[in-house]
């Protein structure tokens, strides 16, 4: 498969500290560069700075719809899942629905014993003791249907260990399995790697120019580059069904061997977790960034997955 960047925005926050605003006082804004960039196409991403990341994002996704890209599932983090999003999803007249991360914060949704914070619908369902554990990702989950944003929506709650701190996924598909819908969202990671590459091999994010311009364009000569290049691995890397059968038959024992010893690393992990009170979660994560062969391993482990 391939990633393809589709849109970008920058964006710019104002800060808590109304005296400092973008951390900066009155007298250090006054002397930062500026440029009059009135009847420019760049005038545009301008007035996106200070808009809300959440607008942008609904804003995007209609436009994408609009020049007619098609998708199963909108994959988002926590950060973007809220009843906007729910909303805009659920009222689209394409087959599509969202999967995203969810905050266990202050949001309430509205369940059979009232409208309830995503802790304490936890509570509630570890009391009836419908909690249950997966084998194959090693965790506890729980599963419940709730209204949200005057729809109904599908929660899946899981943590690894018994010490483990509880994550949350929200689904507008009523018919996804906690399995299917944690893989699914898992694939929303390729954007952090696709960032990674930019960063890493087309210098992303390292243009020094002070023109807001030049920014823009540095940033979409780079989501250029990596389309480019993405559509040309995706050409070259073009094998017959006979030729790729054969690369298999020939790969299944390395592949087999990768299985084996990722399934060994994720159970001592979640064994050092249990010892040291931690987030298994996190120190997977943790562990995967920091290491280069063991996120090599954890590739090849995911294309036998």
């Amino acid at each position: 498969m391939s990633r393809l960047f589709l849109d970008f925005s920058l964006h710019g926050e104002e800060g808590r500290k109304p005296e400092k605003k973008q951390g900066l006082t009155d007298k250090q804004r006054s002397e930062r560069f500026s440029a009059d960039y009135t009847g420019q196409s760049v005038e545009e991403r301008i007035r996106e700075y200070t808009m809300k990341k959440t607008d942008k994002a609904i804003e995007m996704v209609k436009y994408a719809i609009r020049r007619g890209i098609r998708f199963d599932y909108l994959l988002v983090d926590s950060w973007f899942t809220c009843a906007d999003f729910v909303k805009l999803i659920t009222s689209r007249h394409i087959k599509c629905h969202l999967i995203g991360m969810i905050k266990l914060g202050k949001t309430k949704y509205h369940t059979k014993w009232g409208d309830l914070t995503a802790n304490q619908i936890i509570a509630r369902l570890q009391k009836q003791g419908v909690t249950k554990h997966n084998r194959t990702l090693k965790c506890t989950y729980c599963t419940i249907d709730v209204k949200f944003a005057g729809t109904t929506v599908r929660l899946f709650f899981s943590k690894r260990g018994r010490k483990g701190q509880w994550n949350g996924l929200l689904t507008t598909d009523l018919s996804l399995s906690f399995l299917k819908a944690y893989r699914t969202y898992a694939t929303r990671w390729t954007t952090e790697v696709a960032y990674h590459d930019c960063k890493q091999l087309l210098g992303f994010g390292k243009c020094q120019s002070l023109h807001f311009s030049a920014q823009i364009a540095s940033t979409t000569l780079t989501m250029i580059q990596y389309n480019i290049l993405c559509t040309v691995k995706r050409l070259e890397a073009y094998e017959t069904i006979g030729a790729l059968f054969r690369e298999a038959a020939g790969n299944t024992l390395e592949l087999s061997a990768a299985d084996r010893i990722w399934e060994l690393i994720l159970d001592t992990i979640l064994e050092i977790a249990e010892i040291i009170s931690a987030d298994a979660s996190e120190l997977l994560s943790a562990v995967i960034d920091g290491n280069p062969k063991l996120h090599k391993l954890y590739q090849m482990y995911k294309l036998i997955a």
